[in-house]
């Protein structure tokens, strides 16, 4: 697959004209007039245009309906990003703002971003490798696991972690993969691939799948751990901060974006690479042109992934890129029936409808986040967005609640009582999540 890339990108350059036709290359010693060099680039001015963010405000159309989808009650979260395309659903959520229930401290290390819930107990990791399950119903821990010997005491643990039927399948930085069973408190399998792991996790019928910071994709049995399949991909010369995303289509397909920038469609059922396109913005890939985006989602036959600068709707049969945005979201977009929603780094909520690929509102929430804070608009907000009873929910500054209807109006600012440390899930009409001095927290 490398080969391959060397020798598209060579064949690419082959066929760029420097002879002195064009006019652009008269002389190396000698400058084109003032008419002629305008003449030349007398359209880059409109692609510059073009190139800016995207920062217009669209209305909703009066004829234009919003159909609103069945509320879950959720009771699972086995995969860090909900489901095996990684999209949310509408859960359900009582928005009273109520903390029912805050734990004792879990851990006094910093703890993993994410989490997962199964039967009743959290599991979640922290900086050195410690696996915690915790019991909501017994209101204790029920488990704490570290697998990692003394000599890696030092370094820190950065686990992606994947749960099913009391099973934790773990990959870290250090190059190894484990399988966990937290009932019995015993490793199932574990093995060494030396070079660190840099995805989430995805499981596909027997099959436990993971990618390393050299972007090899691997298949293996989730059973014993042995290998499966392997596919090489683009390495990038500079190690960036993209965590490699997985993600699995309705066709059966695996969707792999990695640190390069390019999203690959693979039948897990052939082992074979169906397409691939390339979404960074540049082939130099020097410090400032790393690739970096969103975790991919996607539903029916439309992928939806936001790159650094740009957000892209693919077709998932043929890679086919049906629309390119100038815009980069913030958060994970989130598609609701037809609809994807996108919160923008410049603050703008983005809904396109996926039957058409065209944007049918964009609103500047930028007076709402002034609320926040009144003296400077322009701070950069962790935010993650969710949909909850049907209306969307921006989790802002790990302190405030930006509640808005589907329709783009504002609704409510509401201020957490108690700050999040972690992404929060949602079970049972509440919210679950860590706050600043890792204890659990229920909010209502």
């Amino acid at each position: 697959m490398r080969l391959l890339f060397v020798i598209i990108s060579f064949v690419l350059l082959s066929n760029c004209s420097f002879d002195n036709k064009t006019g652009i290359w008269k002389n190396e010693n000698e400058i084109s007039g003032k008419k002629e060099n305008d003449k030349i680039f007398k359209d880059f001015k409109k692609i510059a245009d073009f190139e800016k963010d995207f920062q217009k405000t669209i209305n909703l159309s009066k004829d234009f309906k919003i159909k609103k989808s069945k509320v879950v009650i959720n009771t699972q979260w086995n995969d860090i990003f909900y489901d095996y395309n990684n999209n949310f659903k509408n859960f359900s959520y009582n928005n009273l703002n109520q903390v029912l229930f805050r734990s004792k401290k879990l851990s006094k290390k910093k703890i993993n971003y994410f989490k997962l819930f199964e039967n009743n107990n959290l599991i979640l990791n922290d900086e050195k490798g410690n696996i915690i399950v915790f019991s909501v119903i017994e209101n204790i821990k029920i488990d704490e696991f570290n697998f990692y010997k003394k000599k890696f005491k030092k370094i820190d643990k950065k686990l992606n972690m994947i749960v099913e039927n009391n099973v934790i399948y773990v990959s870290d930085n250090l190059g190894y993969l484990y399988a966990y069973n937290y009932n019995k408190q015993k490793i199932l399998w574990a093995k060494n691939y030396k070079i660190p792991f840099s995805s989430n996790l995805k499981i596909f019928n027997n099959k436990l799948i993971a990618s390393n910071q050299n972007n090899n994709l691997y298949f293996l049995n989730k059973h014993n751990g042995e290998l499966i399949n392997q596919f090489p991909t683009e390495e990038t010369p500079v190690k960036n901060n993209f965590i490699n995303n997985l993600s699995i289509s309705k066709n059966k397909k695996l969707l792999f974006l990695n640190s390069y920038g390019t999203l690959y469609s693979i039948d897990i059922k052939m082992m074979k690479i169906d397409w691939f396109v390339y979404l960074n913005n540049s082939t130099d890939l020097s410090t400032s042109n790393l690739f970096d985006g969103s975790q991919v989602i996607n539903k029916d036959n439309k992928i939806v992934v936001s790159s650094k600068s740009k957000t892209f709707i693919i077709d998932s049969l043929s890679g086919r890129i049906w629309n390119k945005f100038n815009y980069s979201s913030l958060s994970k977009p989130i598609i609701y029936n037809d609809i994807v929603f996108f919160y923008t780094k410049n603050n703008f909520l983005i809904a396109v409808n996926l039957k058409n690929n065209q944007i049918i509102y964009s609103y500047d929430m930028k007076k709402y986040i002034q609320k926040i804070n009144k003296k400077n608009s322009n701070l950069k907000y962790s935010l993650q967005m969710m949909i909850l009873n049907n209306e969307i929910f921006l989790f802002i500054n790990n302190s405030f609640i930006l509640n808005i209807d589907l329709n783009g109006k504002f609704r409510s600012l509401n201020r957490l009582k108690l700050k999040t440390n972690t992404f929060p899930i949602s079970i049972e009409n509440a919210l679950y999540y860590l706050d600043k001095k890792n204890k659990l927290i229920i909010l209502n």
